[in-house]
């Protein structure tokens, strides 16, 4: 099976990079999972709707068409998803459409208690819109607050409830995608 984690920020150094960076170690093993890094995909300008799209933008539609599913690790700021994620979701589902009926798992760290919740909901109703239609995993959220207090230095998830509570929902995920897969 094949995962694409996206970053949800153009940040070089945020909790959110640790934790599908995580993700990525962690279950390497048993799926394919490549990261996607968001930080050189330019603004979206619907000026450009028809005309030549960033390499960039094709790149990252190329990945999750040939996902099986999506984890996308998303910063809040001031109650919303990033600037550059949202660019990113208009960019794709303005040219390509490639989370139309994919099955997409949202996750969050923050440094505050809450753990991205409102982001991870603003994000959620994106994913209803037309053009997008993703298959957003339902029930628990995985919503890292005081990130900072959940990794050492070098980056390792230090936190042993929550790395395993990480493991239990993205199997969940795993068997999410399954049944996604038989429709």
């Amino acid at each position: 099976m094949k995962i694409v984690g996206i970053i949800g920020n153009n940040a070089s150094k945020s909790h959110n990079r640790l934790l599908i960076e995580h993700m990525a170690n962690k279950f390497g093993d048993e799926v394919e999972f490549e990261v996607a890094e968001i930080n050189e995909i330019p603004l979206f300008n619907a000026d450009y709707m028809g005309q030549d799209v960033p390499d960039v933008v094709n790149e990252l539609a190329d990945k999750i068409e040939a996902a099986d599913g999506v984890v996308i690790s998303t910063a809040e700021y001031d109650h919303a998803i990033t600037a550059a994620l949202k660019s990113v979701i208009e960019w794709l589902s303005s040219v390509r459409k490639p989370f139309q009926n994919k099955p997409v798992m949202i996750v969050g760290a923050s440094l505050g208690t809450l753990g991205s919740v409102r982001a991870q909901d603003n994000l959620r109703n994106i994913f209803t819109s037309p053009g997008l239609y993703a298959r957003v995993f339902p029930g628990a959220e995985f919503l890292m607050g005081q990130a900072a207090n959940k990794f050492d230095e070098t980056g390792r998830m230090t936190d042993e409830g929550t790395d395993k509570f990480l493991d239990m929902l993205f199997h969940q995920f795993l068997d999410f995608i399954k049944e996604q897969q038989k429709d």
